[in-house]
């Protein structure tokens, strides 16, 4: 029998171990905040500003008929005089089996027929994706093969491109670099948004057992992704960062990652926030486009000049006259 001395050290013992451990976990993160408050400082260079590749998540109703074609003339006079090249407009998403139902997008033809001529240059990608934690399952072989069947279809309408969002998509996820090999040739132009890049050592695992998935991607990971696609796009947003210091040194450090694992070759985009509905009120006070514009350009600046580089903008149903404001003043100038 254990005597009650011996159970009484052993809770001592306990409690000083979980003392331990929270202040290791306080330190952690402290000096976690710290580096993020010391990268979101100083002046980025004057040529650190948009340079004609940004980007813009569009909502489904521009291709199931709630759109028309002066609704496409006045996003052409929005847009006009932006660095926007790249529309991502939402065309799913995929059923659970995989499966991409052409209803789904009845009025995509004349969507990129009034593209292409209210706003030439622009390239237009269908955005697909469904969530894959208990919806589409990727490893199954059948439904990737839906997915790519989908896409041939959708590819025949005449998008110049396939976006994918699949969330969330684990660290070291070989299915889906296997759907991305065999997406390669349905399409003359593929995208991803990915989530965030590992910023420092251990809070992958960390955030893992917390969220019960990844957060972060490791950079490893994230490099096969990149060289399998022509455009990556970092959804940088839903930080979970409580103060804008903070939340502008995380874009700093995601933005600065991606411009090192990223080839030049390839598009990079920074994911900024025009919605407003985090579901906490600190991440709607915190994170802006204009924090995520002057924390591309601090990044940019320490990297050195990069052409195929920019924002895009989530997502135009959502923007506000000030995140246009902010896109404008922030980032094209």
């Amino acid at each position: 029998m254990i005597s009650r001395t011996v159970i009484r050290r052993g809770l001592r013992l306990l409690a000083l171990a979980l003392v331990v451990v929270v202040a290791l976990v306080g330190l952690l993160v402290g000096l976690v905040a710290g580096a993020f408050r010391a990268q979101f400082t100083g002046a980025p260079a004057e040529w650190a500003k948009s340079t004609g590749n940004d980007a813009l998540w569009m909502g489904h109703m521009w291709v199931d008929g709630r759109r028309t074609e002066p609704d496409v003339e006045a996003l052409a006079v929005r847009l006009r005089d932006t660095g926007i090249r790249d529309l991502y407009v939402h065309a799913g998403p995929f059923e659970a089996d995989g499966r991409l139902d052409p209803a789904k997008y009845p009025n995509a033809r004349d969507f990129l027929a009034w593209v292409r001529e209210h706003l030439p240059g622009v390239r237009v990608s269908a955005w697909l994706g469904q969530k894959v934690d208990g919806t589409l399952d990727l490893d199954d072989a059948r439904s990737r093969a839906n997915v790519l069947d989908g896409v041939g279809e959708i590819a025949k309408t005449g998008f110049d491109g396939v976006h994918y969002n699949f969330e969330p998509i684990g660290s070291g996820d070989e299915e889906f670099l296997d759907l991305l090999d065999r997406t390669r040739p349905l399409t003359r132009l593929l995208s991803t948004s990915t989530p965030q890049i590992e910023p420092y050592p251990l809070m992958r695992p960390g955030t893992r057992a917390v969220l019960d998935h990844d957060k972060y991607w490791s950079q490893d990971y994230f490099r096969s992704v990149a060289g399998r696609v022509d455009q990556i796009a970092v959804m940088a947003y839903d930080s979970g960062m409580p103060l804008e210091s903070l939340y502008g040194g995380h874009v700093v450090r995601q933005a600065g990652l991606a411009l090192d694992l990223v080839p030049e070759g390839k598009h990079l985009f920074v994911g900024a926030p025009a919605y407003h509905d985090h579901g906490l009120p600190l991440g709607d006070h915190a994170e802006s486009v204009a924090v995520t514009a002057r924390a591309a350009k601090l990044a940019l600046s320490e990297h050195g000049r990069r052409e195929r580089f920019g924002l895009a903008l989530y997502v135009d149903f959502a923007a506000t006259e000030e995140d246009w404001r902010e896109y404008a003043t922030h980032w094209l100038i």
